[in-house]
C-alpha cells in the first residue's frame, strides 16, 4: 500500500504537466480511492486473485490493456507479475519502461561490512525517472497538494466536530523490527491524552490490530479507534483532514504525506537513506534509534533482516522524545 501511495504525488505532477495525455493506473480495486482526487485519471482494476490470476490471467489482462489503446507503460513495480505483463505487452509493440530500484546501491547501504552510508535517490524520483525515460520528464518540485476533502456523516460520527488538534497514530508496521514497542506507544498516547490538546485517531487493519486498538482507546478520553469503522475511502478523507500523523516506516506515513499532512515517522532497522521518506516531509520529522549503539542500521530495506542483538532497537527511542516532537510540530 505504501508503494502505491508514493505514486500519487508523482501522478499529480504528471497530470498537471501533461493534461492531454490519457493516464490509466493499473492497480487493485481496493487501492482505487487513493487516486480519486486526480482529474482525468482512469483506474483499471487488476483482479490478480480472480480473472487476472496466474500467467493465463495476465495474458487476458494484457489483451484487455492492448484493446484499450494504451501506447506506453510505466512499470513502477518491477516484480515478477509486472515483468510477465511487460513481456506480453512488448509482444504487442507497446513500449514499456521499468523502475530502476537501485538494488546495487541499496545492497551497499544495508550490508554489515564496508557499508556505504549515503542518501539514495527517493522512490518518488525513481518513479519520475520512469516517465522521463518514456519521454515525459516531470519536476516533482512543482507538486501541489489537493484541498482538504469534505467529511462524510460516517467520519463526523467519529470526530464529533472536535475543535482540538487532530492527530493520527498508526502504531503498526509489516515487521516487528520497525514497529515501536506497544507498551512505549501506550506511554506516548497516555501523555498526549493527559495534555487534552489532541483528538487522537488510531489507525490499523485486521482483527488483531483492531482488537489491540480497541483495548487502548477505551481507556482514554481523547482517543478513538478508526480501524474497522470506516470504509477505506472515508479513512483516506479523515487522514487528509488530520493536523499531524505519527507513523512507523509504513503505508500510513505515505498516505498522510500524499495529502500534505505533517508526518512524524519512527524508524527501526530501516533508514530514510534508502529512499522511503514520506513525500515532502523534512528529515527532522524522522525519529531514529540510537545509531551509535546500533551502527549497522539500516540492516535491510524493508525491515525483514537484522543481526542478533537488534531486536530492540526501537526501545532506544524514548516516549518523551516522540511526545516532544509532536508538541513542537
Amino acid at each position: 500500500m505504501g508503494d502505491v501511495a508514493m505514486t500519487v504525488p508523482v501522478l499529480r505532477v504528471f497530470r498537471e504537466t501533461y493534461p492531454d495525455v490519457k493516464l490509466t493506473v493499473l492497480t487493485r480495486k481496493f487501492f482505487a480511492p487513493m487516486f480519486s482526487g486526480i482529474n482525468n485519471l482512469h483506474v483499471y482494476h487488476a483482479d490478480v486473485d480472480g480473472r487476472h490470476k496466474g500467467v493465463f490471467g495476465l495474458r487476458r489482462l494484457s489483451n484487455e490493456l492492448h484493446k484499450s489503446g494504451i501506447n506506453a507503460v510505466a512499470d513502477l513495480h518491477n516484480v515478477l507479475r509486472s515483468n510477465i505483463l511487460k513481456t506480453l505487452l512488448s509482444l504487442n509493440g507497446i513500449k514499456t519502461v521499468q523502475i530502476d530500484k537501485g538494488r546495487t546501491e541499496k545492497k551497499a547501504l544495508t550490508r554489515s561490512q564496508n557499508k556505504i552510508f549515503a542518501q539514495l535517490k527517493s522512490t518518488h524520483q525513481r518513479y519520475a525517472d520512469v516517465f522521463e525515460a518514456l519521454g515525459y520528464p516531470i519536476d516533482l518540485k512543482t507538486h501541489t497538494h489537493p484541498k482538504k476533502q469534505s467529511l462524510t456523516p460516517n467520519i463526523l460520527s467519529l470526530t464529533q466536530d472536535s475543535t482540538k488538534k487532530w492527530l493520527g497514530i498508526a502504531p503498526f508496521a509489516q515487521y516487528e523490527s520497525k514497529t515501536y514497542p506497544l507498551e512505549l506507544m501506550v506511554e506516548v498516547i497516555e501523555q498526549l491524552d493527559r495534555g487534552d490538546r489532541f483528538e487522537i485517531f488510531l489507525f490499523g487493519g485486521g482483527k488483531r490490530e483492531t482488537d489491540i486498538l480497541n483495548n487502548i482507546s477505551c481507556k482514554y478520553n481523547n482517543v478513538t479507534n478508526v480501524s474497522g469503522r470506516l470504509q477505506f475511502e472515508d479513512e483516506l478523507k479523515l487522514i487528509g483532514n488530520l493536523d499531524a500523523m505519527l507513523s512507523m516506516d509504513s503505508g500510513n506515513a505515505h498516505l498522510a504525506a500524499m495529502y500534505g499532512v505533517p508526518t512524524i515517522t519512527l524508524w527501526g532497522v530501516t533508514h530514510p537513506y534508502a529512499g522511503f521518506m514520506p513525500f515532502g516531509q523534512p528529515v527532522e520529522n524522522a525519529i531514529l534509534p540510537n545509531l551509535v549503539q546500533y551502527d549497522q542500521i539500516p540492516t535491510s530495506i524493508y525491515g525483514n533482516k537484522f543481526p542478533a542483538g537488534y531486536e530492540k532497537v526501537m526501545h532506544s527511542i524514548k516516549p518523551e522524545t516522540v511526545v516532544e516532537a509532536i508538541n513542537n510540530l
